[in-house]
């Protein structure tokens, strides 16, 4: 199963890659740290909707 992202998602990462150009590497470490906390909850959150729905 491959899953795209949408034109308007591969624009907004472009973006945010131009972005990431002009980061500290401070900055940049604490955005890694900040994007893994996000994506822990997203998976927690996913975990806890496919929990409620069987």
């Amino acid at each position: 199963m491959k899953i795209e992202l949408t034109i308007e998602q591969q624009f907004r990462l472009k973006v945010c890659a131009e972005q990431a150009q002009q980061l500290s590497p401070e900055a940049a470490r604490m955005m890694v740290v900040e994007l893994m906390r996000q994506n822990m909850v997203k998976d927690n959150a996913i975990r806890d909707l496919l929990r409620v729905s069987k």
